[in-house]
């Protein structure tokens, strides 16, 4: 009887061991994204100026970075001055990277930092919900991609969605000095 017990001890004692080798696993992932999240969002605040780029057509556009509310947010306004002008708000919350666009499409897509799909170079922000968004097949940001080409150049992909199909405009921004 006591050997049965000891067996059973004994393999109690391993099954502990392994629940929590595996809590610490999950804690380490849980605490990367929180890193990764976070690293990803001081590097946007490394982006505070004005950036230029150019239209289809060539004309040039401005955008504009500013860190705000203390540090906790980077105001993005694209086409800045333009008809169109829109503010991208990036924040931190909780343990992710959070953007919010004020798009002139009349709705506010709200996007995440997928860490998946991220690298330390470019940036990848999926789609999570959106206010003022009629129906899921109303036009509407879709995905954002920021790719540091350099200190003072970086390439951004904006994913429009209509009706199911995407497409996807581009721009090239280098920092105006």
């Amino acid at each position: 009887m006591q050997e049965r017990l000891l067996g059973v001890s004994e393999r109690l004692g391993r099954l502990g061991w392994i629940l929590g080798l595996v809590c610490l696993v999950c804690s380490c992932s849980a605490l990367q994204a929180q890193s990764g999240a976070a690293d990803a969002f001081n590097k946007l605040k490394t982006l505070s100026g004005q950036w230029v780029s150019k239209t289809a057509d060539g004309k040039p556009v401005t955008t504009s970075f500013h860190v705000t509310a203390g540090g906790s947010a980077v105001l993005q306004m694209l086409m800045e001055g333009m008809d169109d002008e829109m503010p991208t708000l990036y924040h931190m919350d909780g343990d992710r990277l959070m953007v919010t666009h004020y798009c002139a499409a009349q709705n506010q897509p709200r996007m995440v930092l997928a860490p998946a799909t991220s690298s330390a170079s470019t940036m990848r922000f999926q789609f999570l919900d959106a206010t003022n968004l009629t129906s899921p097949e109303a036009g509407h940001m879709h995905a954002i991609a920021i790719t540091f080409l350099g200190p003072d150049k970086l390439r951004q992909e904006w994913t429009y969605r209509e009706k199911g199909k995407e497409t996807v405009e581009a721009f090239e921004l280098e920092r105006k000095r």
